[in-house]
């Protein structure tokens, strides 16, 4: 029974009948190569569209020269990319998903470093990508964009796209006209709203006409209410109005955030979930012709369905839901919403993987960018069923189970303790992290469904797995907290300098209620990432003054790709946490530390009467050591091949599923 009776319901669009009202949104996936899609492309979005999705839109296209962002943008102004796109439409259609193109330009915000031009924008102002300046266009040149957007549209309505999306969120070009922060003109593209939407009408206009009236206009904006000198949401309604009354905009999607506000872009944990809400449900109040799309943080077909039934939108988009798990939209429409595999909301390798310009994947489903290769999120039965011994419990262990369990092995976990989940698990008892508990119970009951046989309190040795008489073992052992403490940036000492004093502790030890702690505490974070901020948290949380000592410039330094950063260090500072940046410590004291300034050399004396550490693990190999010289197949993954963070243990544990 489908309990989501208003998500499920079909939809008018234009020329086109939407099965749902789910959309697998625009984002970057930076998978193009030369500047053409490719089969990764293909097989990305084909399996959202397998996966049950009412519509797709394809990542940005740059509509010109001076709006190239990123290392996998495609070619603008350049039909050789409309055969393969074809292949990419073909497909999508063929599992009955509507597909549009994103076309866009940011304005001022754009990156030199890839596009080798000036930024163009309506004044000349800054770039709140880096520290360029931007070039303040000509009407010439307006009117070369509204041109460039209309020959993108026609383009992709001859690679068999359904329509575009018109990008205007974030404060890119388009925003920047309708802002007058940013527009700061005085002839006919600045001044009146009339005149500061001039650009974008326009647009839409000439897209209409080079592609007719079978072809649906779409419009993503994004709103923050942090940043209300760029735009209101009574201006948002405003410019939405006029755009409306054109007949000719036939969706606009709502999200958040924006250059300014970056964090709220594609928002993690840290922030509420339905950030897009508030700016639907005040466009559906001012709108006839345009139907409303809902995005930002809305994770789950629940939180979905509540929007289309609060009236809020008319339509949802999941990305990243949707990139975690592709068939999220069949499994809700068939009432199977508990084996729906949930996003963590955690950004690591989704934008976090964009930021550095690589082509994106997700933590919980290592297959994401790699259907091509793995074949999607479907699973084809092993020609000879085995008998498959998983040893270790982790992220690694557990997807590695479940993924031979899906093949039809008979598969055995054993695990020491007496939970799933290894350090993983750890991770989301940290402040707003109980997403990471919600997965564990999802690998839970898939191994009820599966017939996984788990087995607790079981730890074993090379003799326990010999006798075991597995097919195939895999060692998934994970990795243990360095017991010397050492420090990567004091590198001459082979162990933490006065660790004999005691009283010094791991991350996991604190998080499992196992270190005996005083009021005051240092917590060494070399990682900068969510292991020591989130154990910093967890502290403060408790009622600690924290001291965190890093030798990174800054604190949470490794989480500035998923953009978290800054909302981690907001919410150390304001619990109390004292930052000790481009340090080490010197030596550990029975009551404190001397810690050394990595600038100047400077010492100085931390009071406190304990240490927590989050320094690099160890591999547990034991196993691996003990089973070399015999004749057993197994296979060592995840951190007891070599500590990592955990996108790599739920990866090795898809690949050695599938393989075995």
């Amino acid at each position: 029974m489908n309990p989501f009776t208003k998500l499920f319901q079909p939809i008018e669009l234009r020329h086109k009948t939407l099965r749902n009202r789910i959309v697998f949104g625009a984002h970057t996936a930076n998978m193009a190569e030369q500047g053409l899609p490719t089969e990764r492309h293909r097989a990305y979005y084909e399996e959202r569209a397998i996966g049950g999705t009412a519509m797709i839109v394809v990542e940005p296209m740059p509509v010109h020269r001076t709006a190239v962002l990123t290392r996998g943008n495609f070619r603008h102004d350049d039909d050789t990319v409309i055969p393969h796109f074809r292949r990419i439409t073909d497909a999508v259609h063929q599992h009955g998903s509507v597909i549009l193109q994103q076309l866009y330009h940011v304005g001022q915000h754009g990156d030199a470093d890839l596009s080798f031009a000036p930024n163009w924008s309506p004044s000349g102002l800054p770039s709140y990508h880096d520290s360029d300046g931007s070039h303040r266009m000509s009407i010439q040149e307006i009117e070369e964009i509204i041109e460039a957007f209309a020959r993108a549209a026609k383009r992709c309505q001859k690679a068999g796209f359904d329509g575009v999306d018109v990008f205007a969120a974030y404060h890119s070009l388009l925003d920047q006209y309708w802002s007058s922060w940013s527009n700061h003109r005085h002839d006919d593209w600045g001044g009146s709203l009339e005149n500061r939407t001039r650009l974008s009408i326009s647009i839409i206009y000439a897209i209409r006409e080079a592609c007719g009236e079978d072809f649906i206009i779409g419009m993503s904006i994004g709103y923050s209410e942090s940043t209300p000198f760029a735009m209101t949401l009574e201006d948002f309604q405003a410019v939405i109005a006029l755009h409306d009354q054109t007949g000719e905009l036939d969706y606009v999607s709502c999200g958040s955030g924006n250059y300014i506000d970056y964090d709220k872009v594609m928002p993690t944990f840290v922030h509420a979930e339905k950030l897009g809400v508030p700016l639907a449900a005040a466009l559906k109040s001012v709108v006839n012709n345009t139907r409303v799309t809902a995005e930002s943080h809305i994770r789950t077909p629940e939180n979905a369905d509540y929007v289309i039934a609060s009236g809020d939108a008319d339509m949802v988009s999941i990305v990243r839901g949707q990139i975690a798990d592709p068939h999220l939209a069949n499994k809700a429409a068939e009432g199977r919403a508990e084996d729906i595999r949930g996003c963590i909301s955690c950004n690591q390798m989704c934008w976090g993987r964009r930021s550095r310009d690589y082509w994106i994947s997700c933590l919980v489903n290592p297959s994401a960018g790699r259907e091509f290769e793995w074949g999607g999120d479907r699973f084809e039965t092993a020609k000879i069923v085995k008998k498959i011994l998983v040893v270790g419990g982790g992220p690694a262990g557990m997807e590695a189970a479940r993924v031979a369990a899906e093949r039809g092995h008979n598969v055995t976990l054993t695990e020491a303790l007496g939970d799933l989940g290894g350090q993983f698990r750890l991770a989301g008892l940290a402040p707003r992290r109980g997403q990471i508990t919600e997965l564990m119970h999802w690998y839970l009951r898939q191994f009820e469904k599966l017939g996984v046989d788990v087995q607790y309190y079981s730890p074993m040795d090379d003799q326990d797995v010999i006798e075991f008489g597995a097919d195939e073992v895999i060692l998934a052992t994970g990795s243990m907290p360095d017991g010397l403490a050492r420090q990567r940036w004091l590198p001459a000492e082979d162990q933490l300098p006065g660790l004999n004093h005691g009283n010094v502790w791991s991350c996991e030890e604190v998080l499992r209620d196992q270190a005996t702690l005083d009021n005051a505490v240092i917590l060494l974070d070399e990682g900068g990432n969510w292991r020591g901020t989130g154990t910093a948290l967890y502290l403060l949380d408790k009622g600690h003054q924290v001291t965190i000592v890093t030798p990174d410039a800054y604190i949470a330094k490794e989480l500035t790709r998923t953009t978290a950063d800054f909302q981690v260090r907001s919410s150390l500072s304001k619990a109390g946490a004292r930052f000790m940046v481009e340090s080490v410590i010197e030596r550990w004291q029975a009551d404190g530390a001397q810690v050394r300034s990595l600038l100047d050399g400077s010492v100085g004396h931390v009071a406190a009467t304990s240490l927590v550490t989050a320094t690099t693990n160890m591999a547990c190999n034991d196993i691996e050591l003990a089973l070399n010289s015999s004749t057993i197949i197994y296979h060592v993954i995840g951190d007891c091949a070599a500590p990592r963070s955990a996108p790599y243990a739920f990866h090795d544990g898809r690949k050695i599923g599938l393989a075995v």
